[in-house]
């Protein structure tokens, strides 16, 4: 079933779901192109885009990926992983390219979600390994990767989140000062 489906953003956040076993139907590339799309998109401080994206399809290479975190095991089963690249060195810049890759992501995983196409991320602690798996030169690091992919489950983006708890939102925010 193709879902392309609008949904309003408070929708979309609401619902929302970390998918992590995935359906072999492939992903299309204008499907993919649109999720490509929306993170070349997404708002970074200055304007920089600090990053650029390794989209992997290879079934080995993603089976492999998935050593890269301890939490990465969904890369294996993925149809596509997106890669989050930034450049290495200056540590006062790193913070502010994750938080743009920050941005980048979510564009990309709420893109999916309007398209029918589960996601969820994964950190990489084994920088030297992904640096390896992707090729990536050494002024260059990887530290996000994102999978995609139809849910396994039919339906399972169509149903309701469950209750996720979450701290109430008076005891997160703060108004003025501390």
């Amino acid at each position: 079933m193709q879902h392309n489906r609008l949904m309003d953003v408070w929708n979309a956040i609401t619902t929302q779901r970390a998918v992590r076993t995935f359906s072999p139907r492939p992903i299309s590339d204008a499907d993919l192109e649109r999720i490509l799309e929306a993170g070349r998109r997404a708002p970074s401080s200055k304007n920089d885009q600090p990053w650029e994206f390794i989209v992997v399809t290879d079934r080995e290479r993603l089976q492999t990926l998935a050593e890269v975190g301890d939490y990465a095991g969904h890369l294996a089963g993925s149809n596509v992983a997106i890669a989050f690249v930034t450049a290495d060195g200056d540590p006062s810049s790193l913070a502010t390219d994750l938080y743009d890759v920050g941005h980048a992501t979510q564009s990309m995983m709420l893109v999916a979600l309007e398209l029918g196409i589960g996601s969820v991320h994964a950190a990489v602690y084994h920088q030297e390994l992904a640096r390896r798996l992707l090729g990536l030169p050494d002024e260059r690091r990887c530290d996000y990767l994102v999978s995609f992919g139809y849910p396994k489950r039919d339906g399972l983006l169509d149903r309701p989140r469950r209750n996720v708890p979450r701290r109430p939102l008076a005891e997160v925010v703060h108004r003025d000062r501390w």
